[in-house]
């Protein structure tokens, strides 16, 4: 209580990130049209052709903020009590996963995994958000989900329809993708037999609806005989 991760001290740039920093205004300035990612490029360029000497400048500054970082990071933990350095640890552990999650999304974007199958819910939501009325994204949200509650099952089947054919087209696209990560010698990423074969909930509630039905139609069968 009291205490903040944004309190930790900032761990200090690499030497690389420090000649960005300083470099980054005079070429954006003679690069103007120049997308980031082309500015990055230039400087990563301009760094590795660095000589050595000026390189060792920002090693040095690099060496003398690590030393200062080690110096804060003993005063700040010394404030702490049991307690909230257990609560920062946690802190600091949700804020790794988040990254992890982040990088590996953006892996997968990379490695071109086909987007999920959307519901019918999804897809009425996407024809139809732009043209709804709403203060925000959240009421649009609010008033389309109420919208989308009272419509007909007649009125929620083009939807749903749609729903089913973007399922068999996910499930093509998965198999394809699945066989060419395991070309690349990545089976980390292919679904388990298990996950593939999971039954979708919609289908095990028909499915025990139909047992129950058939269960019921023997036991009247059954009772029909022994009179």
């Amino acid at each position: 209580r009291g205490i903040s991760s944004n309190q930790r001290p900032k761990r200090p740039l690499t030497a690389y990130l420090r000649f960005v920093v300083d470099n980054r205004p005079a070429f954006r300035e003679k690069n103007p049209e120049a997308s980031n990612l082309e500015l990055i490029k230039k400087l990563a360029g301009a760094w590795k052709e660095l000589p050595a000497s000026q390189r060792q400048v920002y090693e040095e500054a690099r060496k003398t903020d690590w030393k200062r970082y080690g110096e804060q990071m003993a005063a700040y933990k010394a404030q702490l009590t049991p307690a909230q350095a257990a609560a920062l640890k946690e802190e600091r552990r949700k804020q790794l996963a988040k990254r992890r999650s982040i990088r590996a999304k953006r892996e997968l974007n990379l490695l071109g995994k086909p987007k999920r199958a959307r519901s019918g819910f999804n897809i009425f939501l996407s024809e139809n958000f732009q043209e709804s009325e709403g203060i925000s994204p959240v009421a649009k949200l609010k008033k389309l989900f109420d919208t989308w509650q009272k419509l007909s099952t007649s009125q929620k089947q083009p939807y749903l329809q749609l729903a089913e054919d973007d399922k068999v087209r996910y499930e093509n696209e998965m198999k394809s993708w699945e066989a060419k990560m395991i070309e690349l010698g990545r089976e980390d990423l292919v679904r388990s037999k298990k996950q593939r074969l999971k039954k979708k909930p919609a289908e095990t509630a028909k499915q025990a609806e139909t047992a129950k039905a058939s269960s019921g139609g023997n036991k009247a069968k059954l009772k029909k005989s022994e009179e």
